[in-house]
């Protein structure tokens, strides 16, 4: 029989222990508010209930971080100078900090070490960040800066394969982003109704420094209010690139796994926010993108006779437009008012072109980074840190554009060069950047095998999207420094953890109805 004073006994003790805990807290969070200011204690408390559930749960920090990216562009604009450089770096300290806990976890055997299909390639191309450092004698503190831009959101693949989300855990983080693409795009509407008000409301347009150092560059509204919507990301291209990639991954569940009541009643909403949305960003890369892994899987993996009706009609239609509104393609550049039809046919405009070789555009740099740059050093490169990405631009480090003799990045200002891969070939040169591509190729394959090989609908349709999400992201990355930023780059290393570890336990394991190996 219970003994009822006992368990009342017992609550009361608990109850005091409570009230005393939580009257020592605060009386400790009014102490430090007389000493600092509240905003920093705020930050103090944020910092401590992250690392709380952090090394509780280090899975629902990743999740976290997927849903607050897109936001996190919007919420720096309210954050006080005082704890600024804490904020902005907030998120990507999350990740050094599930590294941390996975690497605790290991090393006091709770985690085993294991493998992925890019490891080799990934450790070479870590040999080669260090030999190109070491090499071209770039200083520790920009060497150090250098490769956490190129290696930060890579982490997030190993983090993922070592933490193994469950198959539900990944489904319910999908289906969350996929909410957060409705909400983008509602907001994408409404900035596209209201205008110019609603522009300024969202534009983070503040440069926030440290010394030399940059810590956010500010956006520059050079496009005409009102005209291109960009939500809480802060640009135009970035939304577009947020977009098209869950556009992308939908396209995976709506050609393989079209049945499914919930695809039914919740994809069709996303296609039909997100693809005008899309079109009302003006990103003219995101659109190309989003059509390239579009029909990569209806076309080439599917063969569905729709798509192709569809592009045929695609196709004919803009001939149609072209030939009736006498538009000259070759004349057109960017302007005041351009339409998107002017806006679509300006990708093919010689006139363009030229500008962007004269004005220090993208275009000059395909032509002067492999002959000027990587020319002077082929093999390792000039160093991390060194050229055409964000590090060289947030450091103002102009050392190896002074020794090859080229301007200072895009427009001879800019530090960073609107081609990722270039990029990436200039700091670590062409060993490095086919280390690389091993790396991205291998998943690209491992995703394709994947498909075919599995028999479950979900994993089917999140590897054939991954596959075509890393051709898209792959032509992206000529076009800018995607593979740098978070609300792209983030995703696309964290569904590439998802497909390996869906893969692992699905394939690689003996069970009914599934090959032994891919």
């Amino acid at each position: 029989m219970i003994d009822l004073r006992f368990v009342y006994r017992r609550a009361e003790e608990h109850t005091k222990i409570m009230v005393a805990s939580l009257f020592v807290i605060l009386a400790l969070l009014i102490i430090l508010q007389s000493i600092f200011s509240p905003t920093v204690v705020l930050a103090a408390i944020a910092f401590l209930v992250a690392l709380f559930f952090t090394f509780k749960n280090p899975l629902y920090t990743l999740g976290f971080l997927a849903v607050y990216l897109p936001f996190e562009s919007f919420v720096l604009k309210f954050i006080p100078d005082e704890i600024y450089i804490f904020a902005r770096y907030f998120s990507e300290g999350l990740i050094y900090l599930i590294a941390l806990v996975v690497l605790l976890r290991v090393v006091s055997g709770k985690l085993k070490l294991k493998s992925s299909p890019v490891d080799l390639p990934f450790l070479l191309f870590i040999v080669c960040i260090v030999a190109s450092a070491v090499i071209n004698f770039v200083p520790p503190q920009i060497a150090i800066l250098g490769a956490r831009q190129i290696l930060r959101f890579m982490l997030v693949f190993f983090l993922v394969i070592y933490l193994s989300p469950t198959r539900m855990f990944i489904r319910k983080i999908t289906y969350i982003m996929f909410g957060v693409v409705l909400l983008q795009s509602c907001i994408g509407i409404m900035q596209s109704v209201i205008g110019f008000p609603m522009d300024q409301f969202l534009l983070p347009s503040d440069k926030k420094s440290i010394g030399s150092l940059v810590l956010t560059q500010g956006v520059n509204q050079f496009w005409d209010p009102g005209s291109r919507v960009f939500a809480t990301l802060g640009r135009y291209d970035r939304f577009g690139n947020f977009l098209y990639t869950f556009l992308i991954l939908a396209t995976g569940f709506l050609f393989v796994h079209p049945r499914s009541k919930k695809i039914k009643e919740f994809i069709p909403w996303v296609f039909l926010f997100g693809l005008p949305v899309l079109v009302l960003t003006y990103s003219r890369a995101s659109w190309f993108a989003f059509l390239i892994g579009f029909i990569f899987i209806g076309l080439i993996i599917k063969r569905d006779k729709r798509v192709a009706a569809a592009l045929a009609t695609f196709i004919i239609g803009f001939t149609l437009i072209l030939a009736g509104s006498g538009l000259q393609v070759s004349l057109i550049t960017e302007g005041p008012g351009q339409t998107l039809t002017e806006r679509f046919f300006e990708s093919f405009s010689l006139a363009r072109w030229r500008g962007e070789y004269y004005g220090l555009g993208r275009v000059y740099w395909f032509v002067h980074t492999p002959r000027d740059v990587i020319s002077q050093s082929p093999i390792f490169g000039w160093g991390p840190g060194q050229f055409g990405g964000g590090a060289a631009a947030a450091l103002k480090n102009t050392t190896a554009y002074e020794a090859a003799g080229v301007p200072f990045g895009v427009f001879g200002t800019e530090g960073f060069i609107d081609n990722n891969w270039f990029s990436l070939w200039g700091e670590v040169g062409t060993l490095g950047i086919v280390f690389y591509l091993w790396m991205y190729v291998g998943l690209f394959i491992y995703s394709i095998r994947l498909f075919y090989q599995s028999k479950d609908k979900f994993i089917k349709s999140l590897s054939i999207g991954l596959a075509a999400l890393m051709l898209a992201v792959g032509f992206n990355a000529m076009t800018s420094t995607v593979l740098e930023i978070r609300t792209l780059s983030y995703y696309l290393w964290l569904y590439a953890g998802f497909v390996v570890v869906l893969g692992n336990r699905k394939i690689f394991k003996k069970q009914k109805g599934y090959t032994k190996k891919v």
